[in-house]
């Protein structure tokens, strides 16, 4: 799950490696840009934590070496269908990225870390306000299933 992959040979100048702490700047301003408040010392914590759970990855896309997106994993095992599930958490591209190729090879990369995770399925949510992503998300072959229902529990 922690392997490099890049895809530049696919894509003019893109490239993706999994997040290093060092990444935490532009882990904020990504998640920022997705609508969920994040600074430095968030970013790093956020960042610490996937690093250290070996069912977690994030990894960050750069096109012409600035880092512009990225997608986030969790492997968990499911018990209705008895295997391995790979959910993406987060994915986001920012605005001037976008259309570059960046979120399909983020989600190229996601698809191959979940085969090679053992996992026999992938799946996101995303806000039902965010027409454009699942616009995005359908023409990268993926498919609505279901209805998320989510109830706060606290500060998180």
């Amino acid at each position: 799950m922690s392997q490099a992959f890049t895809l530049s040979d696919r894509g003019p100048g893109i490239d993706l490696r999994n997040a290093v702490m060092a990444d935490a700047d532009d882990v904020a301003r990504l998640l920022e840009a997705l609508g969920y408040p994040c600074d430095l010392r968030d970013a790093a914590e956020r960042i610490a934590s996937i690093l250290a759970n070996d069912r977690q990855a994030l990894v960050v896309a750069r096109r012409g070496g600035v880092v512009c997106g990225l997608v986030a994993l969790d492997f968990m095992y499911y018990l209705p269908l008895g295997t391995t599930t790979c959910r993406i958490t987060a994915l986001v591209v920012l605005p001037d990225a976008r259309g570059s190729g960046v979120g399909r090879h983020l989600l190229l990369d996601a698809e191959r870390r979940a085969r090679a995770g053992g996992a026999a399925r992938i799946e996101l949510t995303s806000g039902v306000q965010r027409s454009e992503a699942h616009a995005f998300y359908r023409a990268c072959g993926y498919r609505d299933s279901s209805v998320r229902f989510v109830k706060p529990l606290g500060s998180a």
